[in-house]
């Protein structure tokens, strides 16, 4: 009857043994696997791609305020029409997001009268501005040509837009550049992709 009895305790702690080895070994998992998962995710995050919150009215009507956007830090070359996120130094003491418009080795022309902005000698077809380029910043006497590497950066709401034309901000050095926006993931309502921009 003893024996008996110490066979049936012994085989019910061999089982308790091999459920808590389980238990423990699917923690060790679990915690491999999320350590794992917080290193792939700083990477993307440093080397790949940044989620950047747009802060005031100056992209209108392209992004509002509140935005949050996708920033490709993939961005060799920037060009004409890209819209991208500087961390260039500046009076904000904050980065900001603006749409380049020359780059380097461009010649850009404002005539603030008739809101007209030519690039080489040709009129930009800007469709996505949601007021014109009426407002001299004061910072430069057109036309000027810029340097490689700098560009010169607008925001689309030009009348509420401290940009490249303001000595606030001025031209901008391209290592000065986060990376560009590649898409707008909220408010979803309004999600949208943004590649090239075609001036045609």
């Amino acid at each position: 009857m003893n024996e008996e009895i110490k066979f049936s305790v012994g085989t019910h702690n061999a089982g308790n043994s091999h459920e808590k080895h389980t238990v423990a070994q699917a923690v060790v998992e679990f915690v491999s696997i999320l350590a794992s998962a917080i290193v792939v995710i700083m990477l993307l995050f440093t080397f790949v791609c940044r989620i950047v919150g747009v802060s005031g009215p100056s992209m209108m009507n392209t992004l509002h305020n509140g935005d949050w956007l996708l920033v490709s830090a993939f961005i060799t070359e920037p060009e004409r029409g890209d819209i991208v996120i500087v961390t260039q130094p500046n009076s904000f003491n904050e980065p900001i997001v603006k749409r380049v418009i020359a780059v380097g080795g461009d010649t850009i022309d404002i005539d603030f009268e008739t809101a007209t902005v030519y690039i080489n000698g040709e009129v930009l077809n800007e469709q996505y501005l949601a007021t014109p380029t009426t407002t001299d910043e004061l910072a430069w006497n057109y036309p000027i040509t810029l340097k490689e590497g700098q560009v010169f950066v607008m925001g689309d709401n030009r009348e509420h837009s401290t940009d490249s034309r303001s000595p606030d901000i001025g031209l901008i050095d391209e290592n000065y550049i986060l990376g560009q926006v590649m898409v707008r993931f909220a408010p979803i309502a309004y999600f949208e992709f943004f590649g090239d921009y075609d001036y045609e």
